[in-house]
C-alpha cells in the first residue's frame, strides 16, 4: 500500500473514532475543497484550523504542509465573514523538471541551488472572507451564494473569488456543490529589467471544482470531491501555463459543537501541455510545476461556540 493511501487509512480511523452521538450543527464544512451555501446562523463563532499535505513530485523528495487558522462570524443568516492567517513549510529535492531541486509556489522568489537539499518556512498572509448566500437550497431548491477573499503578505497579494452552488436530493442526505472560482494573484520576484531587481509578478487561477457526499448515518457523510484547477499568464483564458485534474474520496463527521473532514485527491493523467507550460513539467499526463503535485491529503477541524 502506497504511504498516501496509508495516512488517508489512518485519518478515516480517527474520525470514526470520535463518537456518534453528536447532533449536527447548522453550517458544516463537508468537503475538503468545495464550498457550500451552508452558513453560520445569526451570532454564531466559529474557529476552524486547516492542514494541507502535498506530496509527489517528478522525482525526488517533495512535501508541503499548508496551514491555515480562521475565526467565522455569521453577521446575518445570509452572511458569514471570516479573518485568517496562511503559514506552510517545505521540503524539496530533485523533484522538479530535469531533476533540478524546485520549491513550491508559496516560496517561488527563493532562488535554490539545482543540486540543494532545500527547506523553508513562512508566514504567506491574511486573508478576509466573506460570503452572501442569495438563494437557499433548504428553501428555494437552490443554493447560490458568492465569495470574496482578498489575501495580503510580505511578498503575496491575492483577490480570489467564486460562484457557489448547491442542490441538495434525498431529504437532504446528499449534497451536491459546484464552485467556480477567479483568482488573479501577485508575486513579488526577480526582474532583472528592474532598478530593485524584483518587481510584482502576475498570475490568475481559474478553477472548476464539484463534489457530492450522502450522510450515511446520523452526523456522518462521505463522497468524492472533484478540483479542476488552470492558471493563466493573463487575467483572463490567454497564456495558459498549467491545467490539473484531482479527484478522490472525503469523509465528513459534524456534531453539536465541532466538526472534522478529511479530503484526499490524486492527481489524473488528463493534463496537456499548453502555450505557457514550463518544458520538462508534464510527465505522464500530469503536470508537475511548482504548484502542481501527485498527492493532495487535507484535514480540516472546527469548533462552534
Amino acid at each position: 500500500m502506497p504511504l498516501p493511501s496509508r495516512l488517508l487509512g489512518c485519518l478515516i480511523l480517527l474520525v470514526l473514532g470520535c463518537g456518534l452521538n453528536a447532533t449536527a450543527f447548522a453550517e458544516e464544512s463537508q468537503f475538503g475543497y468545495v464550498y457550500t451555501t451552508d452558513l453560520l446562523p445569526k451570532g454564531a463563532k466559529e474557529i476552524e484550523q486547516w492542514l494541507t499535505w502535498r506530496n509527489k513530485k517528478i522525482a525526488g523528495v517533495y512535501d508541503q504542509l499548508e496551514g491555515r487558522t480562521e475565526f467565522e462570524y455569521g453577521v446575518s443568516d445570509r452572511l458569514q465573514v471570516a479573518l485568517y492567517a496562511n503559514y506552510a513549510w517545505a521540503r524539496a529535492y530533485h523533484n522538479g523538471p530535469n531533476g533540478a531541486t524546485t520549491p513550491p509556489e508559496q516560496f517561488a522568489d527563493k532562488n535554490v541551488n539545482a543540486d540543494a537539499h532545500w527547506s523553508g518556512k513562512r508566514f504567506v498572509g491574511v486573508s478576509g472572507e466573506a460570503i452572501y448566500r442569495v438563494l437557499s437550497p433548504y428553501t428555494d431548491g437552490v443554493g447560490l451564494a458568492f465569495y470574496v477573499e482578498p489575501t495580503v503578505g510580505p511578498s503575496f497579494r491575492e483577490l480570489e473569488t467564486k460562484i457557489i452552488l448547491q442542490k441538495n436530493f434525498l431529504d437532504d442526505r446528499l449534497t451536491t456543490a459546484f464552485n467556480f472560482t477567479y483568482a488573479p494573484e501577485w508575486r513579488y520576484l526577480d526582474d532583472d529589467s528592474t532598478p530593485s531587481g524584483r518587481s510584482w509578478q502576475h498570475e490568475t487561477d481559474i478553477n472548476f471544482n464539484a463534489a457530492l457526499s450522502y450522510r450515511f448515518a446520523p452526523n456522518w457523510s462521505a463522497g468524492f470531491e472533484f478540483v479542476n484547477e488552470h492558471e493563466y499568464n493573463s487575467y483572463l483564458f490567454k497564456n495558459q501555463s498549467n491545467s490539473g485534474y484531482f479527484f478522490g474520496p472525503t469523509i465528513h463527521y459534524g456534531g453539536k459543537n465541532f466538526f472534522i473532514t478529511a479530503t484526499f485527491l490524486e492527481q489524473l493523467p488528463w493534463a496537456k501541455a499548453h502555450s505557457d507550460t514550463v518544458e520538462g513539467s508534464l510527465i505522464g499526463g500530469r503536470v508537475f510545476d511548482n504548484d502542481f503535485e501527485r498527492y493532495r491529503l487535507r484535514v480540516k477541524a472546527g469548533y462552534y461556540f
